[in-house]
């Protein structure tokens, strides 16, 4: 039995005492009560907003074991760590088990001393494990990333789909499917693989207040990243997405060479570089992490205060599933978007090329068209991300860049006219960089090479600025009446969309010049850490983190296992004297209130000690 005999006790009663919560928060208490009648549970919500609470509570009440199906090492090992730390016999099957650790775990599985099983996919379906689970009893089966079983989803992993045969290998047991991202047509396509067609869907609001979005067309991305840096990024982790391994490389060693603790992270890495790094992430050490994709999931820091892509990524669920990684403790974070015309255009010429049918290819081509709309729209921003995911907010979030700074917009039909001209005129074989030269007028060695300064078009845009061109550019990329000609950045024209523009018909609704060479720094006061603590209080605040850090270093384990720092500053305003008054504290349950709360409380006594 656990160390609370959760089994007899009501969920709520277990998230008090063992979790330290008094109340459920959003869907929690429906999905919790849906799988103690034993049925089945696909359920959405955001990352932060408490889904492992929906299959840790009815495990621990239902009788039986909870088995968790979990792709990543990283994250069991960070889940299994923070049940323990509340007094739950938690345990993790993996790969990279000792075999010794391997017999002992084995051995507690067959006297039914574990209450919460986490295991890969992989080592699920094994046979060898299936029929030694199936011998023992489950309280239900959870299947965390459940994105990842859908061929739709943004990560992919053919072996989730293979989770089908669990209806079959464990009838009867209730299931709960639950991911932070996925549209419509993933989450179908989710319950047809996993063979749940009466699960209850259970949809909370995408929506993250304490998430604020901002989208920057490149200008001088390393200056870019630096301001982000210097104006939104003070303590805690950052985590910077790079569209290629080499990229990574080089926008590490540049942050290092500027003074930034950054470290490079990639599928190309060895297994014992990549526990290195995660060792230090989780650490709780205040770090830059700059990576490919592969740093997506599995990422449990609730301190990371600012993620910036500097590649746009191919779809709004892959944008969202990656920023989600921000802010998972409620404080304020930022979320920077860095895109060009050249991404845009280039993203749209390799699916183009792309070896894959065409029912795909139309799935992909509207994931992106989205993305790209999202980058250049001049609307709410999370108004636009959240109605991706089937979400339409009724008024405007107030915490975005295009809500702080309404974006004017004017007729850019003649505009677009001149660009088009000059792509037409010039070959449709030259970048954006070129075409804007030829507009301004400015003589260079390519111009008088392919005698581009011959042309009708040269110099009629000279009352603009190259940035001001640029822009144009991009936002006829956005618009499709631009694209990528050749795989060496020439730009041309779809004949089907730029017809109507250069016949002047209708009206074309551009971005006024925003002056963006002065617009870096402008969002960094959305993203500073609020705190309504007193001078004292932080002296207690920051004792308190200090301990926690020496106790995380004690047992090797992330700090934020221990408390969260939301948990800590509640610690420091309340001010408890005794383990009485620190019980009532949100987020301290009876097992840390046992293990920590006479340090807690000497702390508060004398924060000087």
């Amino acid at each position: 039995m656990p160390d609370h005999d959760t089994e007899m006790m009501s969920p709520r009663d277990v998230l008090k005492s063992v979790f330290g919560f008094d109340h459920f928060r959003g869907l929690q208490e429906e999905a919790i009560n849906a799988l103690m009648r034993g049925e089945d549970v696909l359920l959405l919500m955001p990352t932060g907003g408490g889904k492992s609470l929906c299959y840790q509570l009815p495990a621990l009440c239902r009788p039986g074991m909870g088995l968790v199906v979990s792709p990543l090492i990283a994250l069991m090992e960070d889940q299994v760590a923070g049940l323990r730390q509340a007094g739950v016999r938690a345990a993790a099957l993996h790969s990279e088990l000792a075999y010794e650790e391997r017999l002992v775990l084995w051995e507690q599985l067959r006297r039914s001393e574990i209450d919460i099983l986490f295991i890969s996919p992989e080592r699920l379906l094994a046979s060898a494990t299936l029929e030694f689970l199936k011998k023992c009893s489950l309280s239900l089966i959870a299947i965390d990333e459940a994105h990842c079983v859908s061929a739709w989803g943004h990560d992919f992993r053919p072996e989730y789909r293979e989770l089908s045969i669990l209806v079959t290998h464990f009838p009867g047991i209730p299931r709960i499917a639950l991911t932070a991202t996925a549209d419509e047509r993933t989450r179908l396509d989710l319950l047809k693989v996993l063979d749940m067609p009466r699960a209850l869907v259970l949809t909370a609001s995408f929506h993250r207040p304490n998430l604020y979005l901002e989208a920057q067309p490149k200008y001088s991305e390393t200056r870019q990243l630096i301001t982000a840096l210097e104006t939104k990024f003070t303590e805690g982790a950052a985590i910077i997405y790079c569209g290629s391994r080499r990229r990574t490389e080089r926008i590490s060693a540049f942050l290092n060479e500027k003074g930034y603790t950054a470290l490079p992270f990639h599928a190309g890495l060895s297994p014992l570089e990549k526990k290195a790094l995660l060792t230090r992430f989780r650490s709780g050490e205040s770090l830059i992490v700059v990576a490919t994709i592969a740093f997506g999931m599995g990422i449990d820091r609730p301190d990371v205060r600012l993620v910036v892509h500097m590649d746009m990524p191919h779809s709004p669920e892959a944008y969202y599933q990656q920023i989600g990684r921000a802010g998972r403790d409620g404080e304020r974070a930022q979320a920077l978007l860095l895109y060009g015309g050249d991404d845009v255009a280039r993203a749209r010429y390799w699916l183009d090329q792309a070896a894959v049918p065409d029912s795909e290819r139309h799935v992909m081509r509207s994931r992106l068209e989205k993305m790209i709309a999202l980058t250049e729209t001049v609307h709410c921003r999370t108004k636009t991300v959240l109605a991706c995911f089937g979400e339409e907010m009724e008024v405007s979030c107030g915490h975005c860049d295009n809500c702080r700074y309404p974006v004017a917009t004017f007729n850019g039909i003649e505009a677009a006219q001149k660009v088009m001209s000059a792509i037409y005129r010039s070959g449709e074989r030259f970048g954006s960089v070129l075409i804007a030269h030829i507009l301004r007028g400015r003589r260079n060695e390519v111009i008088e090479r392919y005698q581009l300064d011959k042309l009708s078009v040269f110099g009629i845009g000279k009352e603009k600025s190259e940035l001001w061109w640029r822009m144009i550019i991009r936002q006829l990329v956005a618009n499709g009446a631009v694209k990528l000609g050749n795989d060496h950045g020439g730009l041309a024209l779809d004949r089907e969309k730029a017809r109507p523009l250069l016949r002047g018909e209708g009206e074309l609704s551009l971005k006024e010049d925003n002056n963006l060479a002065q617009t870096y720094g402008r969002f960094a006061e959305a993203v500073r850490t609020e705190t309504n603590l007193t001078s004292y209080e932080q002296i207690l605040f920051a004792a308190l983190k200090d301990w926690r850090r020496e106790e995380a270093r004690e047992q090797d384990i992330p700090p934020y296992i221990i408390f969260h720092d939301a948990v800590l500053r509640d610690i420091a305003l309340a001010k408890p004297r005794t383990l009485s008054e620190l019980g009532v504290v949100k987020g301290v349950g009876k097992s840390k209130l046992e293990r920590y709360g006479k340090a807690v409380v000497d702390i508060i006594e004398n924060p000087q000690a």
